[in-house]
């Protein structure tokens, strides 16, 4: 049964979608099967990955909406993905009324599971009806966290969520890693916010620090992951020791 990992916070700009590419990248490169979701209006994910979305008639729109299955909607680029673009903006409206709407993405998982070792939700910065569907699908989060100060801060508004989902939707639903993005080891602050991180999440923070890399900024401007754009670089090397920690999770998470 695939591991259902949701990478979200609501801050923007802290390499959420970065993260979400290259674990997926680097666990397929590892021989897991991978399918990554694009949950995220602005598509950034899609784009990323050189998929053009609005050529397409099937994205994860359509599965919110039951109008295609997960399968249906599903590339292939070696890795899987399932796309998403700036028709996904009107999910919230178009979905509120229906019944068990925070379940819909879990139910179109379900009949796919089997088929993957991992699936990744690239949730969207913010706390609402779509990122639910995310985390009530999910079995853990993920939490990209750059090494600032403002980035702790609405940290206790995700957690509430998080609890809250717990609750009433998910009781399965577990943090399982923070991952510390843009970490520039020359900078006192980087330091002084990795120690704090490391307090407040002592047995949740990955060990591997994502170096601030310009090849990881280059890299979806080319449509790649950045294993294939530089696969000698310092973004590549980080995420494949980030990955290596991931699948050595695999024992622990599952029990």
């Amino acid at each position: 049964m695939a591991r259902v990992i949701a990478l979200v916070n609501q801050k923007g700009g802290v390499g959420k979608t970065t993260s979400t590419i290259n674990i997926g990248a680097g666990l397929h490169k590892a021989g897991k099967r991978v399918l990554m979701i694009d949950l995220d209006p602005q598509g950034n994910l899609t784009v990323s990955v050189g998929v053009e979305a609005y050529t397409l008639e099937n994205t994860v729109f359509e599965i919110l909406k039951s109008e295609c299955s997960a399968q249906e909607a599903t590339i292939n680029r070696g890795y899987d993905i399932i796309p998403a673009d700036i028709r996904l903006s009107g999910a919230d409206m178009e979905i509120s009324a229906v019944p068990g709407r925070e379940m819909l993405l879990k139910e179109a998982l379900t009949p796919i599971m089997g088929s993957y070792d991992y699936i990744l939700i690239d949730c969207p910065p913010s706390l609402g009806l779509i990122t639910l569907n995310g985390l009530t699908a999910a079995r853990e989060i993920f939490i990209p966290l750059q090494a600032e100060f403002l980035a702790l801060n609405g940290m206790a508004q995700l957690l509430n969520t998080v609890k809250a989902v717990q609750k009433r939707l998910n009781p399965q639903l577990d943090i399982t890693g923070i991952i510390t993005t843009l970490y520039d080891g020359r900078k006192n602050l980087n330091k002084e916010v990795l120690e704090k991180i490391r307090q407040y999440f002592p047995n949740k923070t990955f060990a591997t620090l994502i170096r601030d890399n310009i090849a990881l900024a280059e890299a979806p401007s080319f449509g790649q992951d950045i294993y294939e754009y530089k696969p000698d670089s310092k973004g590549a090397e980080d995420y494949t020791a980030l990955c290596d920690e991931i699948i050595k999770q695999e024992t622990r998470v599952k029990k």
